[in-house]
């Protein structure tokens, strides 16, 4: 095809394009719309969902525990310090206590529970004894004026 024809064929296109207001200045602002509307019509669809029935709830993050009970018994005055919940597992001193003593406590699950006693300067005899979940784990007994004696559960998971 001789070169002024091909010239001659190409004029009328753009007149049409432009007369059809199809020109890339006008499309791109079209095209953004429609992926605007497209974007607000998912995030709609995603947020408030069709089947009208309420999305299932998330377990819950409540921390899992362990029921600890810790007694000491004997003579003499102590101090007495143990383990309960908190969100590392906290220790608590109770001191001047008289004997017998117990306490029931929660204690985070992977945290090994634990009271220790120290008998005052006017001695005496104390054993701790630690249970978890009413199972006997452990029993020390401190003697004598400013006598030691800790108890210390191994880690156990929860059955349910």
């Amino acid at each position: 095809m001789p070169s002024h024809e091909l010239a001659g064929n190409a004029a009328p296109e753009e007149s049409e394009r432009e007369s059809a207001g199809d020109s890339p200045n006008r499309r791109t602002p079209l095209i953004a719309g429609i992926a605007l509307l497209g974007c607000i019509g998912l995030a709609g669809y995603g947020f408030l969902g069709t089947d009208g029935q309420p999305k299932p709830r998330t377990a819950s993050t409540a921390e899992v525990t362990n029921e600890v009970t810790y007694e000491v018994t004997g003579t003499g005055t102590v101090e007495i310090s143990y383990l309960t919940r908190g969100g590392t597992g906290t220790a608590r001193v109770e001191k001047g206590v008289t004997l017998p003593w117990t306490k029931s406590v929660q204690v985070p699950v992977g945290k090994a529970p634990a009271v220790a006693i120290v008998l005052d300067e006017k001695g005496g005899q104390a054993s701790c004894t630690l249970a978890i979940r009413d199972k006997h784990v452990q029993r020390a007994t401190a003697a004598g004026a400013f006598g030691r004696a800790t108890c210390t559960g191994g880690v156990r998971a929860r059955q349910e």
